[in-house]
């Protein structure tokens, strides 16, 4: 079993666990080379040793966290999504529409921005 089919199973709310196995779903088939980890008690993906996005689960949302330059860069989509964020995270409300096109987009950013870097973080 792998360390996301480990999390997921943990997550005893079944709407909530659906919710939170389809957006990680949707990246890794967006991006199969990205790799799945679980840090700090957090379902992320990773590129060759570098950060790139994860996933945690609250009460009232999950916050996706991709780093302050992804949040920087996509701050207006992000706003226009209806998501509220801070500097290192945005939070998908358990009622909100999940944007998966903007996802791709910062997933797809964080790729091409970290592609030469050989530290964990920014």
């Amino acid at each position: 079993m792998s360390d996301f089919q480990t999390y997921l199973n943990g997550i005893e709310d079944p709407d909530k666990r659906e919710r939170m196995e389809s957006i990680p779903g949707f990246i890794k088939k967006a991006y199969p080379r990205l790799k799945e980890e679980i840090k700090w008690n957090q379902p992320m993906f990773t590129d060759h040793g570098t950060f790139i996005i994860a996933f945690s689960m609250a009460k009232a949302h999950i916050a996706v966290a991709p780093e302050t330059a992804a949040i920087k860069r996509f701050e207006n989509q992000i706003k226009e999504a209806g998501y509220s964020y801070t500097e290192g995270m945005f939070r998908i409300k358990w009622t909100d529409k999940t944007d998966y096109e903007l996802l791709r987009k910062i997933v797809a950013f964080n790729i091409e921005d970290k592609k030469d870097m050989d530290r964990f973080w920014r």
